[in-house]
């Protein structure tokens, strides 16, 4: 028997008005991981309306699969459509298959060879500019890298340096103020304040810079091998094609997806690193058994399983996507219970990462769990998402998030510093307050010496 919604249980200590808004923003984290206790589907007061949490893996497949009912939408998706319009990313449902398909050749397998020479060349360009015994701002560094491979494969070399700049900073405000606004209550949300003013002029100028590339390229008829002219010859199985502000809402999409979730990623990847040099080291082993004195290429990848085991393992104990909302289209049963169309429903993939009953340990951080491991139909591993709404530059992300941390850690030898504050900032993506790392050089000399020994192991 189905039971009435009202019969959810709900999270304790709602506060009147705001209800469980305080607490998502104080602690968002361990508010959404202590919900598992009260059930698989739990209600939460976002002010006066309430949302339905999905705590279980199977109900939460189950969400992602059937994108037709329960659709992109709720709090965060609409923050997130004032800043990328209907991109691929936060388009309804009627409209994303088609853009899904327009897209798709632009990530298809047999174009990651080449985005992966510009990431190899991004990761060099900034990190053969370090110095030995320099304390660097680990995520700025690691922004540098994502947002130039992103507007490298995007626009080629359109985009003078100084535009680039700019580009880096304004998707740090958009993806802060998302984050700040997704939980804001509507009266605080219609006061004006810097911050607001800040964020939007960040928006107009990232969506300005892409309108002002689409249209020059469009006017120029220029044939270059980058992204956005498959974008612009890509066509529907109806001879459709994207218009220019479609173009520039995928644009816009791709900028902030694919630098601020590759950037925390790798700035969380190296803080662990650090906390356990023993994993470094054998990871500085393989990169010199894999690589050698060379830059990575993109064949080296297969080989470089444990520098692989390390990304996914960070994407668990750290997933930077760490929450997602729908809305339902229509009356749905959800684990046992009646969800009226209209409702918001919110997942995690923090929840699910770390369930004690899901994953051994789940505080800590081991690569080795993943050994032998797949992480493809695994209902408790998420960091892409999953069903038809999957993240559509995974393997692109992947690839990316793997040549820097080989590249990074070819060159350098990471060790701590005092000054860092890994409390989360409470932001679309997680990410750290403040993460400064110090950088020693590896030579030539220890790096052969390292390669020799592994091979004769």
């Amino acid at each position: 028997m189905v039971k009435a919604f009202e019969s959810i249980p709900v999270a304790p200590h709602p506060l009147p008005v705001l209800g469980h808004l305080a607490q998502l923003v104080r602690k968002p984290l361990s508010t959404l991981s202590s919900l598992v206790q009260y059930g698989d589907v739990v209600r939460l007061r976002a002010g006066l309306t309430d949302v339905v949490v999905v705590c279980d893996p199977s109900l939460t497949t189950q969400v992602l699969r059937n994108d037709k009912v329960f659709d992109k939408g709720g709090f965060l998706n609409e923050r997130a459509r004032e800043v990328v319009g209907d991109g691929v990313a936060t388009c309804p449902y009627d409209h994303h298959r088609r853009q899904r398909r327009l897209v798709q050749p632009a990530f298809h397998q047999s174009r990651l060879p080449g985005y992966a020479e510009v990431m190899v060349d991004q990761a060099d360009a900034v990190v053969g500019g370090w110095r030995d015994g320099q304390a660097i701002d680990v995520l700025p560094e690691m922004m540098q890298i994502s947002t130039r491979v992103m507007l490298v494969t995007m626009f080629s070399d359109a985009l003078l340096p100084g535009v680039v700049d700019q580009a880096v900073a304004d998707i740090r405000h958009v993806v802060n103020g998302v984050g700040r606004r997704m939980f804001s209550p509507p009266l605080f949300d219609r006061l004006p304040t810097r911050g607001k003013r800040r964020h939007y002029e960040a928006i107009a100028r990232l969506r300005g810079m892409a309108r002002a590339v689409v249209e020059a390229r469009r006017r120029s008829g220029d044939d270059v091998d980058d992204l956005l002219s498959l974008l612009l010859q890509s066509q529907d199985v109806d001879d459709s094609r994207f218009s220019d502000v479609e173009i520039a809402d995928q644009a816009v999409t791709f900028f902030i997806t694919g630098s601020e979730t590759v950037a925390s990623t790798l700035a969380w990847a190296l803080n662990e690193l650090v906390t356990q040099p023993d994993i470094q080291r054998r990871v500085q082993e393989e990169v010199d058994r894999v690589v050698g004195a060379g830059p990575v290429r993109y064949e080296h990848l297969p080989e470089l399983e444990l520098t692989e085991q390390v990304i996914i393992e960070t994407l668990r104990l750290r997933s930077p996507s760490w929450i997602f909302t729908r809305i339902t289209r229509t009356d749905v049963e959800l684990g046992g219970y009646h969800i009226p169309a209209g409702t918001t429903v919110v997942y995690s993939h923090h929840l699910l990462h770390h369930r004690e009953d899901l994953h051994v340990d789940p505080e800590r951080f081991d690569p080795s769990r993943w050994d032998g491991a797949s992480t493809t139909r695994n209902d408790t591993y998420i960091p892409f998402g999953g069903g038809p709404r999957k993240c559509i530059g995974d393997n692109f992300a992947m690839a990316e998030a793997i040549i820097v941390l080989a590249s990074v850690l070819a060159r350098w030898r990471v060790t701590s510093t005092p000054d860092r504050d890994l409390r989360p900032v409470l932001s679309a993506v997680m990410k750290p307050r403040m993460l400064r790392l110090r950088v020693a050089a590896r030579d030539s000399t220890s790096r052969n010496d390292t390669s020799e020994r592994t091979a004769q192991v």
